[in-house]
C-alpha cells in the first residue's frame, strides 16, 4: 500500500482537510451571525485544521513535485512518501485534538511532528541542490525563504503554546505567529510556484523574469518589517512595512496580468482561480494597511470588532489561498490521475482531456460563487457599522455570503469526487484485477 502514498495524494488528501475545514466555518460564521456562537475552540480546530491539514500538506505535496524536477534531481529520488504522509496527518490531527481538549503538550508534540516534516523537506532540498548541476531556480529560493519563514511561526507557536513569552507579549507574539505561517510560509510558496505554474497553463513565456526577482527580493523585506512591527509594537514600521508588501503583491500581480495578457487572454478553471486570487492578494495587503492606520488612534476612529477580523483574515484565506488552490488543483490533478492511471501517452491524452473536461464544468458558477460569497464577508463587516447584527439586510447578507461559499465549495467538491471516481475503461478492469 505505501507506493499510492506519493504526492498526488497530499493533494487531495489535503482539499479534503480544506473543504471539511470551510463547512466547519461556514457553521461558526453562521453561529455568530445567529447569536448562537459557537465554542471558541471550534475556531482554532477550523483555522489549524484548514492550515495545517490542508494548505500546508498541499504545499508539501508540491514540493515534493516540484523540488526535484527543478533541480533535475528527480530520477533516483523515490516517488511514495509513507512517512511524510502519515506525519503531517498525525500531526494535524493531534493539533487540532490538543486545542480541543486545551492540552498544552498534545499541542507543542504535534507542532514538533509537522516542524520535523518540514525540516525533513528542507535538508532534502538542500542535499539534491548540491549535487544538482543546476543552480538553484528562483522558484527554490522562495521556498527557502517560505520554509525558513515556516520554522520561525511553527517556533513562535510553541513558545506561546509552552509560555515561554512574557504574558505582555501574547498579543505580539500570536501576530507574528499568523503573519509568519500565512505570509511568510503560504504566501512565499504560492508567489514562488506561481512564477513558474502560469506560465505552464498558459503555454505561455513568463512575461518579466526581472519583476520576479524584484518581487522575490520586496516580499520578504516586507515581512521581515512587518513581523518587526509587531513584535517592538510599532504601528508605523507596520505601515512602512505594508507599503512594501503592497510593491511586491503589485510587481507579482502586474507580471501575472501581462503574462496572461501576452497569451492571449486563455480562460480556464486554472485561470480564473489564479487571476481572482492575484487581485485579491492585494486587496487583502491594501486592507491591512488600513487596518493599521486605523489602529494609530486610540480608541480606533472606525470600530473594528471580531466580525470585521474575520472578514478582512478571510480574504487571504478563501479570496488568496483557497483560490489559488482550486486552481492549482484544478490543473494538477487531472494530469497527476492520467499519469498514474494510464502508462501509454497515446491512450492518456483523450483521458486526460476527459478529466480536464470535469474541472472546466459550471467554472464560471464556481469562480463567481466563491468570489462573490468572500465580497459578502466584507459587505457583513461593513454594514455593521450601519446597523445591528440581527437587522435584516445583515441577516440577509449573510445568509446569502454564506450560500455562494457553500454553492462554490460544493461545486469543486464534487467535481474532485468525480475525477476520483473516473477511471478509464481499460485501466479500470486493470485495476479491479489486481
Amino acid at each position: 500500500m505505501w507506493h499510492h502514498l506519493r504526492p498526488p495524494l497530499f493533494l487531495i488528501t489535503g482539499c479534503g482537510w480544506l473543504l471539511a475545514s470551510a463547512g466547519l466555518g461556514l457553521a461558526l460564521w453562521l453561529g455568530i451571525i445567529l447569536g448562537r456562537p459557537l465554542s471558541p475552540m471550534l475556531r482554532l480546530v477550523h483555522v489549524h485544521g484548514a492550515l495545517v491539514g490542508g494548505v500546508a500538506q498541499i504545499i508539501l505535496g508540491a514540493m515534493l513535485t516540484f523540488i526535484p524536477t527543478l533541480l533535475m534531481t528527480g530520477k533516483d529520488r523515490p516517488e511514495s512518501h509513507p512517512v511524510l504522509y502519515l506525519a503531517i496527518n498525525a500531526g494535524a490531527v493531534a493539533l487540532i485534538t490538543g486545542f480541543w481538549l486545551q492540552n498544552r503538550t498534545i499541542i507543542a508534540i504535534a507542532g514538533s511532528v509537522i516542524l520535523l516534516v518540514f525540516l525533513n523537506v528542507f535538508r532534502e532540498a538542500g542535499r539534491q541542490a548540491r549535487h544538482s548541476l543546476n543552480s538553484p531556480p528562483l522558484n527554490l529560493l522562495f521556498y527557502g525563504l517560505a520554509l525558513l519563514s515556516f520554522f520561525g511561526g511553527i517556533g513562535m507557536g510553541l513558545a506561546i503554546t509552552m509560555h515561554w513569552l512574557p504574558v505582555t507579549m501574547l498579543g505580539q507574539g500570536r501576530l507574528a505567529h499568523l503573519h509568519l505561517n500565512v505570509l511568510g510560509f503560504v504566501t512565499l510558496t504560492i508567489v514562488g510556484t506561481m512564477h513558474n505554474l502560469f506560465p505552464t497553463v498558459l503555454n505561455a513565456p513568463l512575461y518579466s523574469p526581472r519583476l520576479a526577482r524584484l518581487t522575490f527580493f520586496a516580499l520578504p523585506l516586507g515581512i521581515l518589517g512587518l513581523v518587526s512591527g509587531f513584535l517592538l509594537s510599532r504601528v508605523w514600521v507596520e505601515i512602512g512595512a505594508g507599503i512594501v508588501l503592497l510593491g511586491g503583491t503589485g510587481l507579482y500581480a502586474y507580471n501575472i496580468v501581462r503574462t496572461w495578457l501576452a497569451a492571449g487572454r486563455p480562460r480556464s478553471a486554472p485561470v480564473d482561480h489564479f487571476l481572482v486570487a492575484t487581485l485579491f492578494l492585494v486587496l487583502t495587503v491594501i486592507a491591512g494597511i488600513l487596518v493599521a492606520v486605523n489602529g494609530l488612534a486610540f480608541p480606533p476612529k472606525i470600530p473594528f470588532g471580531h466580525l470585521h477580523l474575520a472578514a478582512y483574515t478571510h480574504l487571504v484565506f478563501i479570496g488568496f489561498m483557497l483560490q489559488t488552490i482550486a486552481g492549482a488543483l484544478s490543473h494538477l490533478l487531472p494530469i497527476s490521475l492520467a499519469l498514474r492511471r494510464v502508462p501509454s501517452n497515446k491512450k492518456r491524452t483523450p483521458y486526460l482531456a476527459t478529466l480536464v473536461g470535469i474541472m472546466e464544468q459550471w467554472r464560471s458558477v464556481q469562480v463567481s460563487a466563491l468570489s462573490l460569497g468572500t465580497m459578502g464577508l466584507l459587505l457583513v463587516a461593513a454594514l455593521l457599522w450601519q446597523y445591528s447584527l440581527n437587522s435584516t439586510p445583515v441577516l440577509a447578507t449573510a445568509w446569502t455570503s454564506a450560500g455562494l461559499l457553500a454553492i462554490g465549495l460544493l461545486i469543486f467538491a464534487m467535481k474532485v469526487v468525480r475525477l476520483l471516481l473516473c477511471w478509464p475503461s481499460l485501466e479500470s478492469a486493470h485495476h479491479r484485477s489486481e
